[in-house]
This record gives structure tokens, C-alpha cells and sequence, in this order.
């Protein structure tokens, strides 16, 4: 056999050449067992950004990525239900796992749902559970396989056993330019997932400012894309485009977004558009598990397990079993960090919100420290922005673009005017818009 050469496998696809299986796998295995350094993966990430992939090249990048380890087979686990889940594409304020997963659990399915981290300006559902204090993200399968049965999810990251090949990717992704990739996108998601031995995906594919198609044609052809390539891998799998051009929900930061999040779980308090996108992604979910026969129906039987307080259980005993405080939904801000310094935003004039760049509004809260700017950074739990006001809202005369939560008096100035710049404010009368677009089955993507 000839010596495994991973440059000329980028040289390759940086000039245009389709690659083959087995050139894939291999330079995948050299990913996974430390043979392709990173600045060779960096190398092919960037060669495929611009290149691209066609369909059957990323078909055997997801392949090979998921059986860089263990592929889990719920069939052994005694399971007495569907194992369902659901991934977004990222945005600014999305703690919608943290919401979903026990939603869903508590509806008779089981979540056993695989996280990533943040990736550019885009917050993470693995750092906000890290936010929680004792929570383990990153268990043993064992552990991860042992809180599904029992609790009905578990939400973890990525860990070395399950797709490891993508952990590696994945990271240098974030700090080299190449996370909106299409081919690297699909690859990246649908490996974590058939690692997973999942019975029913859906994908929330967002567009708009805050997202990394902005477009909602790009994000259709990425949604058109990740179905396609599902189909022949053998996962079936739904996809929602969904808006990102605010902020969904009122937070951004880690420790905020749990916040927000139990705070939704519990009743206390529910934005519009969040709701909306919860309770669309899960009847997806529950109709494609056999547990709804519709939409309708798969909304109404998730809007009685919030009602009924069982997803708020659901999500309690899920932190308990990963190590987090038994009494977070009771008393969250305990448990939870808090910034030093909290100071409210106020706008140039009075008037209404008229747009935002929401990549301009995340890249502020990694900047305040919430996010990383390189992969091994440190994250800080507590930074961030609350009361974040929405399209359409009045500001002005005591009511504030948002509040910014920060370590020192200098970065919550520093944050302040990166919103007022980011945010635009009209007399103009802004009109509403929903949430939640077009549904794309596997009949769609043919």
C-alpha cells in the first residue's frame, strides 16, 4: 500500500478533484488518530469551503466520521420508545435544546441529544449546561446511554468516543473562517447523529443576520442539502427553516440562556418567538417519532407536558443525573454565575427597533468574554446580555436595548456601543413576522 500522504489529498480537492472513498477515510483516520495535524485540517476545511463537495463525497465524509468510534445501538438499551433529536445550524439566543429535549422526553420519546459548542458568533448548548454548576457534558457512553433510559434525555457534547473525527474538525472550524460550509456543515451534524443510533432527526436550519446562511434561499439548499444526504446514509430526518434576524428569546450568554430557560420550562415567563420555535420543532419531532399524527396534534400534546409542569421535571432530573444541584429549577439563581457588573443600554433616541445585525450582537458577547476567539479559550459563564429588546419593540425613555452583563465597567461600555450600533431604531412601524418557515421532508429534498 502506499504511504498515506495527506497533502496530496488536499491538493486534490484544492484544485476541483472529486475525491473518492477511500481517500476520504483515510485522511478522516488521520484526523481521528492524530497522524493529520491541524494545520493540514485547516488546509482541507478552507480546500472544501471553496471547492465544495458533491453529494456523494459528503456522503462518505459523514460515513467515515461516524465511524471514526463507537456507533451507539439503542435496540441494547431496553429502550420502550422512539429515539428522536434535533439540531440547529446556530444562531444568537438559541437555548432551545436546553427547552426541547425534555419537552419531548416528557412526551413519551427519547432524546439522547449530542451538543456542540460555540462556533463563531454563535452560542453553544454545550457551554450554557457547562454554565451549570457540577453539570457533566461529557460523561461516559455508559452514563449517557443510562440517563436517556431512565430520565428520558440526556444532553452532552461531542465526546472522544462518538465521532471523534468531527471533535477535531469541528474546532478548528470555529477559529479558521470555514464554518459556513455547506459539505463540512452537513458532515459535521449528520456524523454526530448516526453516531448516535437515532430512529428520527429534525434540523432547524435558520437564515437571517444572526445565522450562518443569511439568506432563506441558503438556508433552504443547506436544509434541501443535509436531508439529501441523511436519505442515503439511512437517517429519516425533517427540516424547519427558522428566522434568526433578532435575537430569539430575550438572552444571549450561557449562564442567562439557563436562566431564560428555566424560567420558560417553569411558566414564569415565555417569549412569543421561542415558544413558537419550541413548539413547532417539537411536534416535528413527535410525528416523526409515531407519537402525533400531525402538527396540530404533536403541538397540543407539548403544549399539556409544559402546562402539566412534566418537561420542567424532566429537565430537573436530567441536570440532577449529570452532577448539577438537585434544586436548580427552585432556586437557579443560587446555582447559576452572575456578572459583576450589569448596566442597562440605552439608544441614541427614543423609537422603535427597525433591525439588528444579530452577528454583530453575538460577536458582542464573545467579546465580553462569553464565547471563545480561539479553540482552547476559556469561557466565561456569566457575561452577556439580557432584556434584549425585539424587532418591533419601543425603546428609549427608560426602556433599553438590553442589559449587558460584564466583568468590568470598561467591556459593559465597550458592549453598549456595539449595540447601538448594531441595533437600528426607527419611528417606522416594524411588521411582525413569524418565526418558523417552510418544513422540508425527505419527499422535498428528492
Amino acid at each position: 500500500m502506499s504511504q498515506f500522504l495527506p497533502q496530496e489529498i488536499i491538493r486534490a480537492k484544492r484544485d476541483g478533484e472529486v475525491l473518492d472513498e477511500g481517500a476520504i477515510a483515510r485522511f478522516v483516520n488521520g484526523i481521528a488518530d492524530g497522524s493529520v495535524s491541524e494545520d493540514q485540517i485547516a488546509a482541507f476545511a478552507m480546500a472544501v469551503f471553496l471547492r465544495g463537495m458533491e453529494a456523494g463525497e459528503q456522503a462518505a465524509l459523514t460515513r467515515a466520521m461516524t465511524t471514526s468510534g463507537r456507533v451507539l445501538d439503542w435496540r441494547q438499551a431496553g429502550l420502550d420508545g422512539p429515539t428522536v433529536d434535533k439540531h440547529s445550524t446556530g444562531g444568537v439566543g438559541d437555548k432551545v435544546s436546553l427547552i426541547l429535549a425534555p419537552l419531548v422526553a416528557a412526551c413519551g420519546a427519547y432524546v439522547p441529544m449530542i451538543s456542540g459548542r460555540g462556533l463563531g458568533h454563535s452560542g453553544g448548548t454545550t457551554d450554557k449546561l457547562e454554565a451549570i454548576p457540577g453539570y457533566d457534558a461529557t460523561p461516559d457512553l455508559e452514563t449517557f446511554m443510562r440517563t436517556t433510559r431512565e430520565v428520558g434525555c440526556s444532553i452532552i457534547g461531542q465526546t472522544a468516543e462518538l465521532a471523534p473525527a468531527d471533535q477535531r474538525l469541528y474546532a478548528v472550524r470555529d477559529v479558521t473562517a470555514t464554518i459556513e460550509s455547506v459539505p463540512l456543515i452537513t458532515a459535521s451534524i449528520l456524523s454526530k447523529k448516526l453516531a448516535a443510533g437515532l430512529d428520527y432527526l429534525v434540523m432547524d436550519v435558520k437564515f437571517g443576520s444572526g445565522a450562518f446562511m443569511r439568506q432563506p434561499e441558503e438556508a433552504r439548499a443547506l436544509a434541501v442539502n443535509i436531508v439529501k444526504v441523511a436519505g442515503e446514509a439511512g437517517l429519516p430526518i425533517a427540516a424547519l427553516l427558522t428566522d434568526m434576524n433578532q435575537v430569539l428569546g430575550h438572552t444571549a450568554g450561557n449562564a442567562l440562556e439557563v436562566m431564560e430557560a428555566v424560567d420558560f420550562l417553569k411558566g414564569d415567563e415565555r417569549e412569543g418567538r421561542l415558544e413558537d420555535c419550541v413548539l413547532a420543532l417539537a411536534a416535528q419531532m413527535l410525528v416523526g417519532a409515531g407519537l402525533a399524527a400531525d402538527a396540530a396534534a404533536g403541538q397540543a400534546k407539548a403544549k399539556s407536558a409544559l402546562e402539566r409542569g412534566q418537561a420542567a421535571e424532566t429537565f430537573g432530573r436530567m441536570v440532577a443525573a449529570h452532577g448539577g444541584p438537585a434544586d436548580l429549577m427552585d432556586r437557579p439563581a443560587e446555582h447559576l454565575a452572575s456578572a459583576p457588573v450589569i448596566q442597562p443600554v440605552m439608544p441614541h433616541g427614543p423609537g422603535q427597533v427597525q433591525a439588528m445585525d444579530v452577528r454583530a450582537i453575538g460577536m458582542t458577547v464573545v467579546r465580553l468574554g462569553g464565547g471563545r476567539r480561539h479553540a482552547d479559550e476559556a469561557i466565561d459563564a456569566a457575561v452577556g446580555l439580557s432584556a434584549v429588546a425585539g424587532l418591533g419593540d419601543e425603546v428609549g425613555d427608560g426602556a433599553p436595548l438590553a442589559l449587558v452583563h460584564a466583568r468590568d465597567e470598561a467591556a459593559a461600555e465597550e458592549a453598549a456601543e456595539a449595540l447601538r450600533t448594531a441595533i437600528t431604531i426607527s419611528d417606522q412601524v416594524v411588521a411582525a413576522s413569524g418565526v418558523v418557515g417552510e418544513v422540508i421532508s425527505a419527499e422535498d429534498a428528492r
